[in-house]
């Protein structure tokens, strides 16, 4: 099991780098890979704010992403709320996946964020 970092998943989704992302394909067609919510957080970042892509796309692209069959990702059903949640709403991703340890997992959410607290308070 391999991690995989940040610039290499976005090289992957944009393809901007034919050399860089016919590397991550041969290494997710040979190798499992693990994604830490940490990197998707990053990722997810980029391209909403460097490449300025719209949320439902970055969220469709990074879903296709977790759906390859080496790709594993730590808290996936939480990851998965997180970028549905991403797309309704405009909290920001880190804020999402809060909530998707809030609405998956159970946890309790200590914030003073007012659309992060909205959000729970529905759950309620």
């Amino acid at each position: 099991m391999q991690l995989i970092d940040a610039n290499a998943v976005l090289r992957y989704l944009l393809n901007d780098n034919d050399e860089m992302a016919n590397r991550v394909c041969g290494l997710l067609e040979n190798t499992k890979v693990n994604i830490r919510y940490e990197v998707v957080a990053e990722v997810v970042y980029v391209l909403a704010k460097v490449y300025m892509l719209p949320r439902n796309e970055i969220a469709d692209g990074l879903r296709d992403f977790l759906s390859l069959g080496n790709v594993e990702a730590e808290a996936e059903d939480v990851l998965l709320s997180a970028l549905q949640t991403f797309t309704k709403t405009s909290m920001d991703f880190v804020d999402c996946v809060l909530y998707g340890f809030r609405l998956v997992q159970g946890y309790d959410v200590f914030t003073f964020d007012k659309k992060l607290l909205s959000m729970m308070q529905k759950l309620t």
